[in-house]
């Protein structure tokens, strides 16, 4: 019964995820995710009561694991070790969470009017957070002194990018759909560009 609850969610949150991507919370109807997702309309009600709470398991599905995104700058001293880490992993929520990527950054352009304040809250304290993680490496000598602001704004650019533009990213690619081996590759370029832009240093380089 849970493993079929489960399956049910999953394409649930999956087909709201794109319509509300595609048309946005109010042009969405929750008939139309229900078809989307083969799942009779009652059973969503079911699960969460109102299209306010589905939205919400939407932003939920990809703020989550934005916030784990971030476990490395925090509990990682090596800046190479954990700026690595921390692209690969937001890389990879543009890959598998895309649809609900592009409803959470349509809701911060708006403004975040409907971005629950507990949610918004995690968020600003995580940016706090990395910004302090940054500005400690350059006070270590172990990174250049760039702006701490602006790195933090560099990497959720090129990294959310993957999710936000895929289809423009595809079309230049000539290319239906981004494999896993364009993900890694952009995973590559993007740390090797920010590691070396920013003068990135091991805890073990000596050379301090």
């Amino acid at each position: 019964m849970a493993r079929v609850r489960e399956r049910n969610q999953t394409a649930i949150i999956e087909a709201a995820s794109q319509y509300f991507a595609q048309f946005g919370y109010a042009a969405t109807k929750v008939a139309d995710i229900a078809k989307q997702a083969n799942i009779p309309k009652p059973n969503i009600y079911y699960y969460y009561n109102s299209k306010d709470n589905l939205y919400r398991a939407v932003l939920e599905s990809v703020t989550e694991p934005l916030l784990q995104a971030s476990k490395p700058i925090q509990e990682l001293d090596d800046p190479i070790e954990a700026l690595t880490a921390y692209i690969q992993a937001k890389l990879m929520i543009s890959r598998d969470h895309a649809y609900a990527s592009k409803v959470f950054a349509n809701e911060v352009m708006s403004g975040g009017q409907s971005l629950p304040k507990d949610i918004e809250q995690e968020l600003q304290q995580q940016s706090e957070m990395i910004i302090a993680k940054f500005d400690s490496w350059i006070a270590q000598g172990r990174m250049e002194a760039v702006s701490s602001h602006h790195l933090m704004f560099t990497i959720w650019a090129a990294t959310q990018t993957y999710a936000d533009f895929g289809w423009q990213i595809c079309r230049v690619m000539k290319k239906n759909k981004l494999t896993k081996q364009d993900y890694s590759d952009a995973a590559e370029f993007l740390t090797t560009m920010i590691l070396k832009g920013c003068g990135v240093k091991s805890i073990n380089d000596n050379s301090l």
